[in-house]
């Protein structure tokens, strides 16, 4: 073991101690949701009460959660743009209180051609910060090894751009990471320079070049699962060059980056590790890749998010990482973070009631046109609800078309696992499949034929009478037997979650689903084009499984195929 990590490891004693105590002073909370919710509340209300908006709606810190839903109604984005377009030109008071200073944006490219600005606030950002140390002393706490290892974390810029204002506009990774002292930033493999990298090839080529020359990670942390299966491919793939920039002390590629990044991450490139790169190059000679699970050796768990469509890819984590742990971040979005996960295995997550205000409406029911909305003690396990946001960032009872199951409860406040966006729904005949029933049906039937099918998406296909397209990347595993069978038990499990697709399917109103073969390397130019998006970005980048627009195979073919 490293001298300098066990001296850190020491060092940080007092530290986790402190993180351990925030944590169960939350943990503490959860016996009350009710009166801790109120009181959340009534802070963030005050916080803004002196702000265009509050003062509009008589909001202001004596209200009740009854005179809050009262006053105040349940609100998309297109509600609260007139408002964030007025703080981006640096009229703050439009949303804020003078006390809650703006930070920055972070963008979400959301559902339309423009991209939702999400106000970033010092108390809110606060919360947010502590929502991620609660979640990382217990995980600590949980796999003892990782004091004495470092982290891999992939983040994306917070300052991508400014607004006419003069704010920062980018992901709130970035904000967190650089904003992280000293002592944590030292326990990051890959500095948060290389987050500011605009090219995204560059930019994994650049982090696997400084993760691969440390041999002490122990953890890995990204948004979602399918970062971190690029990442393991792009390295075996690049591994001879990667080797040997580890050896020489170089970076593969440094003439396109921007030199004032560059000069940040110069000292550490030119550090030569020919004794790395010799036990890198006697890995190849072994197995003949170049693997996670062979060059991390103590790695003890990945931290990701597991729910939704997320969930669909870590079977195939298991070649490259080997057979291990994986901890879900928990629920959360640019609007906020909504669950700690406290344990391993699971996406479901106690609510955070100590950071935002919650709402809940019934799946069934319209969000916008309901009298049935929930608070957080009310809600019954098993059952599923869209989620609404009050939070410190000046949006109120804020419907996020998020959709969540109640799992259960810790003490009296409720665990919640994500299932799908609101918006992730297909339609065609009233059958309203959601992306999570997808997945489960394509994940069972793999399972049954043993079969990786690697990235999937499940479109709507107009016919007589109209069906859904299996779209994935052709293999010589999948022969048309094969398929045919999967593509059987695919339709059999989606009847069994689905009544109304079971229906429609057995009166002939919907045909069998149907097959259709991608070359291979079209999903990653369908997800880079994606990303590039305004409010885009690689680490929190989720492949959709189900595409509900009408005939839109067609179209993917035709623009992205190789």
């Amino acid at each position: 073991m490293h001298a300098l990590y066990v001296l850190r490891a020491f060092g940080g004693t007092f530290v986790r101690r402190r993180y351990r105590r925030a944590a169960h002073e939350f943990l503490a909370c959860t016996s009350d949701c009710r009166s801790v919710q109120q009181a959340t509340l009534q802070r963030i209300l005050q916080l803004n009460a002196a702000s265009d908006l509050s003062r509009q709606y008589n909001l202001d810190g004596s209200c009740t959660i009854e005179e809050f839903q009262s006053r105040f109604p349940v609100s998309e984005y297109e509600f609260f743009r007139p408002y964030i377009e007025r703080v981006k030109q640096g009229e703050t008071t439009a949303l804020l209180g003078p006390e809650n200073r703006l930070l920055m944006f972070t963008l979400s490219s959301g559902t339309t051609t423009d991209s939702k600005f999400i106000p970033i606030t010092a108390p809110f950002l606060k919360d947010y910060r502590q929502g991620w140390q609660n979640w990382g002393i217990l995980t600590y706490d949980d796999f003892a090894p990782l004091k004495y290892q470092n982290i891999v974390q992939l983040t994306s810029n917070f300052d991508k751009f400014r607004t006419p204002g003069g704010t920062p506009c980018g992901n709130i990774s970035g904000l967190v990471a650089a904003m992280q002292s000293p002592v944590v930033q030292s326990m990051y493999t890959v500095p948060g320079d290389v987050s500011r990298i605009d090219d995204p090839q560059l930019k994994y080529y650049t982090a696997l070049r400084l993760a691969l020359a440390d041999r002490h990670v122990g953890m890995l942390t990204t948004a979602n699962p399918s970062t971190l299966l690029h990442l393991a491919q792009f390295a075996d793939q690049e591994k001879e060059s990667l080797v040997r920039d580890i050896a020489e002390g170089r970076l593969t590629g440094a003439a396109q980056m921007d030199l004032q990044i560059l000069g940040k991450l110069k000292r550490r490139l030119q550090r030569k590790n020919r004794g790395r790169a010799r036990e890198l190059e006697q890995i190849i000679e072994r197995t003949g890749h170049l693997y996670p699970r062979d060059y991390w050796p103590g790695l003890s768990v990945l931290a990701v998010w597991t729910g939704g469509s997320a969930g669909a890819y870590l079977s195939q984590l298991k070649p490259y990482y080997g057979d291990l742990p994986v901890r879900d971040h928990g629920l959360s979005a640019s609007e906020g973070r909504m669950t700690i996960p406290l344990d391993s295995g699971t996406s479901s997550g106690v609510l955070d009631i100590t950071s935002h205000f919650f709402e809940f409406i019934p799946e069934a029911e319209d969000p916008l046109n309901t009298s049935h909305i929930l608070t957080a003690d009310q809600l019954e396990e098993g059952q599923n609800y869209y989620i609404l946001l009050t939070t410190p960032s000046g949006l109120y009872r804020y419907h996020i078309c998020d959709v969540v199951r109640c799992t259960g409860f810790y003490q009296s406040t409720p665990l919640l696992a994500f299932l799908h966006k609101g918006a992730h729904i297909s339609n065609l005949t009233g059958e309203k499949i959601t992306e999570s029933q997808v997945v489960d049906a394509v994940r069972s039937a793999t399972q049954q034929h043993t079969l990786e099918l690697g990235q999937f998406a499940v479109i709507p296909q107009w016919g007589e009478p109209p069906c859904y397209q299996l779209l994935f990347e052709a293999s010589p595993l999948l022969t048309d037997e094969t398929l045919t069978r999967l593509l059987a038990d695919f339709d059999q499990r989606l009847q069994e979650s689905n009544c109304e697709y079971a229906e429609k399917r057995q009166s002939g109103r919907l045909a069998p689903p149907v097959p259709c073969p991608l070359k291979p390397g079209t999903w990653q130019r369908f997800a880079t084009e994606r990303q590039q998006k305004p409010g885009g970005s690689f680490e929190q980048y989720k492949h959709p499984c189900l595409i509900p627009q009408l005939d839109y195979a067609s179209e993917l073919i035709t623009r992205f195929s190789p």
